[in-house]
């Protein structure tokens, strides 16, 4: 037997014999899988970090509904009438589209907000701090 040579018990109750260049191969195989599994570890933190963000991001653009008002299935009275929202809840603003105008609570404005597919607000109605847009157009 070669000083490079290792005899190692294997698994069936035999003497193996293995070069030590196949022991320092597996120890790195098996350290190259530690890394790995360490780098998923933390890619899966950053991953939640930034879900996390996202949802503070979109608890951030939800605002509050000053006066109970019709929900349309357009940007305009003349629409259907699909719902109501209530003065005191909260709506989240997808996007923002000029309409029909509507002088409401907080002013007038041609600005209706998309709160839900085929859904849409006056923004009169709803307090956003602003009379221009606050979300993209849709």
């Amino acid at each position: 037997m070669s000083s490079e040579e290792l005899t190692v018990p294997a698994g069936t109750g035999e003497a193996e014999v293995v070069t030590e260049a196949e022991v320092v191969a597996e120890s790195v195989a098996e350290a190259e899988v530690v890394a790995e599994a360490e780098a998923v570890t933390e890619a899966e933190a950053v991953v939640g970090a930034e879900a996390e963000a996202v949802a503070e991001q979109a608890a951030a653009r939800t605002y509050a509904v000053v006066a109970d008002a019709n929900v349309r299935s357009g940007p305009g009275t003349s629409y259907e009438k699909v719902g109501r929202v209530k003065a005191g809840s909260r709506v989240t603003i997808a996007c923002q589209r000029p309409g029909e105008t509507v002088k409401g609570p907080t002013g007038t404005s041609k600005i209706w907000d998309r709160i839900g597919s085929g859904r849409y607000v006056s923004d009169t109605y709803v307090r956003t701090g602003s009379n221009g847009y606050v979300a993209p157009r849709c």
